[in-house]
């Protein structure tokens, strides 16, 4: 290997580390245009969009017919109201013994309405 055959591998490697630089340039200036995104997603997000979410997730994990599980969110000036609407049959796995699996589904929604800053209720209807 001749010395101009190095000199023509450093320069390659130059120029790929230039690329790479030029690159990375790129991605933090799209990460300077996904800070001003999430700033307009703030204005733009449903309130109760978590809370719901996780509300019919557990809901449809439970009872046996999961296309008859309806939720209505009721935006409120503290937060928002979830109406859990299910098929008769399936209140009862619902409501749990004594109220016990509506009290853990409460619990848990409460939970994701206060990681998105929201106070969120459920109300289990006939």
């Amino acid at each position: 290997m001749s010395d101009t055959d190095e000199f023509d591998d450093v320069d390659e490697a130059a120029d790929d580390l230039d690329d790479a630089e030029d690159v990375e340039d790129l991605e933090d200036a799209d990460d300077v245009d996904d800070d001003e995104d999430d700033d307009e997603d703030e204005y733009n997000r449903v309130v109760g969009a978590m809370p719901k979410a996780v509300l019919e997730y557990l809901a449809k994990a439970i009872v046996d017919e999961p296309d008859s599980v309806t939720i209505d969110a009721d935006e409120r000036r503290n937060g928002v109201m979830l109406s859990l609407r299910v098929a008769p049959d399936d209140m009862g796995k619902v409501i749990g013994r004594r109220g016990r699996v509506a009290q853990a589904i409460r619990t848990v929604v409460r939970a994701a309405g206060a990681k998105e800053g929201v106070e969120a209720s459920v109300d289990i209807v006939d």
